[in-house]
């Protein structure tokens, strides 16, 4: 009963908020609010022998109230957002809890009925510069919220994204909590042990502030770069730099190229010390797109970043990131768009990405691992039903020596209705 009357409170609370803003003609005239409702099915079947449990099943319906203000008038515009989240379990239950869908109690490990959160953002415009303080959702290369299960991942922090200067995007900030994308709770940040636990980092210490600032330019219509730095304070530093090129190569043509390089440095006790390589080519021709990557990592640990979060790799996919120490990668990836056979809003994706050479230390053999995912989508074009999404996502996860030998389906039913 208690849950259910928080979860009430939570919203009504979001839509007094969003109704009680200054009643200001561009406020109004250009907000927007939405509710997403997202069906998620998640079923992790484990096959290795010896798996202390079989499968990981269970059922949720997600609920995604968005609203963003507009600005006030003024030299300085002032607005709100605000983003109301609740996930309810439809199906879970002993020894099949634990896909990240629903929130667990600590102890039992058994899937909670239902949870929610309350997010809010104030802003504030200065001619081509927005500063935001609250509830944040980065798409950073230094840090990128997760939205691959029922309810996103959110931070809180302050977040400055400036664009003064012609081709020159600025975003500088800090955060300093997380709430992850099955829980209700703000914490601390820590950096993430990979996906395998391969030799990631050697330490669960968490902290208060991660510091970001990222510069992109867009030199021309083909060309950009950007330089990035993140600090998770007493735990790592890392310097990212990416290159981006596209070549237009004829009538529904283009090869798109892109270069990363990270290094990453211990800041504290972590232990981290990494140097992480990218390459990847993409060739598009009319409906069809052909993927090439390869992913190298280096030094004394895997990838930086913080867990929980999308890290800034070619070879993070749909269970894996490849990340892990001296790990080698590649990726081959192919997509099709049907709107080229007449049937828009239908698309397909597979991929397959080999990791060799991973670190597991003195005295042990190598370790490797592949992945094969496979996406299939369709979003409603027309009719009463327009814009609900369907998505069955698949895939097929095997390691030498460490990790987890899984297969993965996932089926995610999704319908945004505007509310204005």
């Amino acid at each position: 009963m208690y849950r259910t009357t928080l979860t009430t409170q939570l919203l009504l609370g979001a839509s007094a908020l969003i109704a009680g803003l200054p009643a200001t003609a561009d406020i109004l005239g250009e907000s927007k609010a939405s509710l997403e409702l997202r069906n998620f099915y998640m079923n992790r079947d484990y096959r290795q022998n010896g798996a202390t449990q079989a499968k990981a099943e269970e059922w949720a319906q997600g609920f995604l109230l968005r609203y963003e203000s507009g600005f006030s008038e003024g030299p300085a515009g002032f607005g709100l957002d605000s983003l109301a989240l609740l996930g309810l379990k439809l199906d879970s239950g002993g020894g099949r809890s634990g896909t990240q869908l629903l929130k667990q109690d600590k102890e039992t490990r058994r899937a909670d009925d239902e949870y929610a959160e309350l997010g809010l953002t104030a802003k504030v415009r200065v001619s081509q510069s927005v500063l935001r303080l609250g509830t944040l959702q980065p798409r950073l290369p230094t840090v990128s919220y997760n939205d691959a299960r029922l309810l996103p991942q959110t931070f809180r922090g302050v977040h400055l994204n400036s664009k003064e200067f012609s081709g020159a995007t600025l975003d500088v900030g800090r955060l300093s909590q997380v709430n992850q994308r099955n829980s209700s709770d703000y914490e601390n940040m820590t950096v993430s042990n990979g996906s395998s636990g391969a030799i990631g980092a050697r330490t669960s210490k968490r902290s208060n502030a991660f510091d970001f600032a990222d510069l992109t330019y867009q030199w021309n219509k083909e060309l950009s770069s950007g330089y990035h730095y993140g600090e998770l304070h007493e735990l790592y530093r890392q310097h990212i730099v990416n290159l981006v090129h596209l070549l237009p190569i004829g009538e529904q043509q283009s090869l798109k190229s892109e270069l990363r390089f990270a290094k990453a440095d211990d800041a504290g006790e972590s232990g981290i010390d990494n140097g992480a390589y990218g390459a990847m080519l993409s060739y598009r021709l009319a409906a069809h797109t052909f993927g090439l990557a390869y992913q190298r990592m280096t030094g004394d640990s895997g990838y930086a970043y913080i867990a929980g979060s999308d890290p800034y790799l070619f070879n993070y996919v749909q269970f894996g990131d490849f990340a892990n120490r001296d790990e080698r990668s590649w990726q081959a990836r192919y997509d099709f768009d049907f709107a080229g056979l007449g049937i828009p809003g239908l698309s397909v994706m597979t991929r397959y990405v080999k990791g060799t050479d991973v670190n597991l230390g003195a005295n042990s053999p190598t370790g490797s691992e592949w992945e094969r995912d496979t996406d299939i989508a369709y979003v409603i074009q027309n009719g009463p039903l327009k814009n609900l999404a369907l998505k069955w996502r698949n895939a097929t996860v095997r390691a030498s020596h460490f990790g987890n030998d899984l297969d993965d389906n996932r089926l995610i039913l999704s319908y945004t209705l505007p509310i204005w």
